[in-house]
C-alpha cells in the first residue's frame, strides 16, 4: 500500500483508540507513528459491560471533534471507507462478530486484547482471515514494551531458563478469568518463552493468583496476578548466566507506541509481526488457566 493509509476503528471504549489516533494524526506527537490517519471510526459498545457503554459517548465525541473523524453506524461502514482496521472493541466477546462483518472487504486487521475470550472464537478469526488473506494481527503492547524488547536482545547470558511475570489482575465477569488483564502478563510470559507450552496449573484467591506454565523443553514461567493495589507491570528473566528485572517503564516511549509501530508495518507491508499460532496458543493458555483456577488441577493445552 502506497502514500498515507486511510485507517477505521471498529469500538470507541477503550482508551486506546485515543491513545493510538493521538500517535498517528498529530505529527507534532513526540512519538509520532507515521504512515496513515484515523479517518473513520464505528462507536459500537457493550450494554452489560460498564467500562464499554460508560465510556463511548467520550471517546466518540473526543475522535470527531478533536480529530474530524468521521463517525459511521456499523463495522461495515468503516471498511469500505478504510485501507486498514483497528479493531478495538474493548469486550472481547464481540470481536468474532465484527471481524466477520468486515472480513470480505480484505482489509488488514489489528484486533486489540483479548483477541477472544475463548478458543473456538480465536480459531474461528484465524480461519476467517485465511479465507480472505487478510493480514491478521492481536496481541497486548506489553509484548512490545521497549523495556522488555531491550532485555530479551542481549546474548551475554547464554539460553533463557525461565520466567516470572508479574502485573495486576482485575477481574470483568464478562470475560472470564484472566482473559480481562491476565491477558497483559501472558503476553509477556509467551514473548520471552515462545509458544510451546503444554500444560498449566493456577491458583487463586479473592487478592491473588498465580499461573504456572510448563514448556515442551523443561522450562518453567510463571504469572503472578493481584487486585491488592499495585498496577504495575514486570518480569524476571532467568538466563543461564543471571537474571535480568523487566522494567517495561524504564524507557519514555509509551508501548503502546511501540506496539503501533509494529502493526504499521504490517498494515504497509502486509506480514503480521507474530505468529497467529502463537496468538491462539495464548488463548488457550488463559482458557486453560481459568479452568484449573477452578478445579486446582494441571490443564493440557
Amino acid at each position: 500500500m502506497a502514500g498515507e493509509l486511510k485507517i477505521g476503528i471498529i469500538g470507541l471504549d477503550t482508551s486506546h483508540v485515543t491513545a493510538f489516533t493521538k500517535l498517528l494524526n498529530d505529527p507534532d506527537h513526540p512519538y509520532h507513528v507515521p504512515g496513515g490517519k484515523v479517518v473513520a471510526a464505528y462507536p459500537g459498545g457493550s450494554p452489560d459491560v460498564k467500562l464499554s457503554y460508560a465510556r463511548i459517548e467520550g471517546y466518540t465525541s473526543e475522535l470527531r471533534d478533536q480529530y474530524d473523524v468521521n463517525i459511521v453506524n456499523t463495522p461495515e461502514a468503516v471498511a469500505e471507507q478504510c485501507d486498514a482496521i483497528l479493531l478495538e472493541s474493548v469486550d472481547g466477546r464481540v470481536h468474532l462478530q465484527q471481524f466477520r462483518s468486515v472480513a470480505p472487504f480484505g482489509k488488514p486487521v489489528f484486533i486489540d486484547k483479548p483477541f477472544t475470550v475463548n478458543y473456538e472464537e480465536a480459531k474461528a478469526i484465524i480461519e476467517l482471515a485465511g479465507q480472505y488473506e487478510i493480514p491478521l494481527m492481536s496481541c497486548s503492547a506489553l509484548r512490545y514494551a521497549e523495556g522488555l524488547t531491550s532485555v530479551l536482545k542481549q546474548t551475554e547470558k547464554g539460553a533463557i531458563i525461565g520466567a516470572d511475570c508479574y502485573g495486576p489482575m482485575a477481574i470483568e465477569p464478562t470475560q472470564p478469568g484472566l482473559f480481562w488483564y491476565g491477558i497483559h502478563t501472558a503476553e509477556m510470559l509467551f514473548a520471552i518463552l515462545g509458544a510451546d507450552c503444554l500444560h498449566v496449573t493456577a491458583a487463586t484467591n479473592p487478592d491473588h493468583d498465580l499461573v504456572v506454565g510448563e514448556w515442551g523443553d523443561g522450562r518453567v514461567g510463571t504469572i503472578r496476578g493481584n487486585r491488592k493495589g499495585n498496577n504495575a507491570f514486570g518480569a524476571l528473566v532467568h538466563w543461564e548466566k543471571g537474571t535480568d528485572f523487566v522494567d517495561v517503564y524504564s524507557d519514555p516511549k509509551p508501548y503502546y507506541a511501540s506496539l503501533l509501530e509494529q502493526v504499521m508495518s504490517m498494515f504497509t507491508t502486509g506480514k503480521p509481526p507474530l505468529d497467529l499460532q502463537e496468538t491462539l496458543k495464548i488463548i488457550r493458555f488463559i482458557e486453560a488457566a481459568n479452568e484449573s483456577r477452578k478445579t486446582g488441577k494441571t490443564v493440557a493445552l
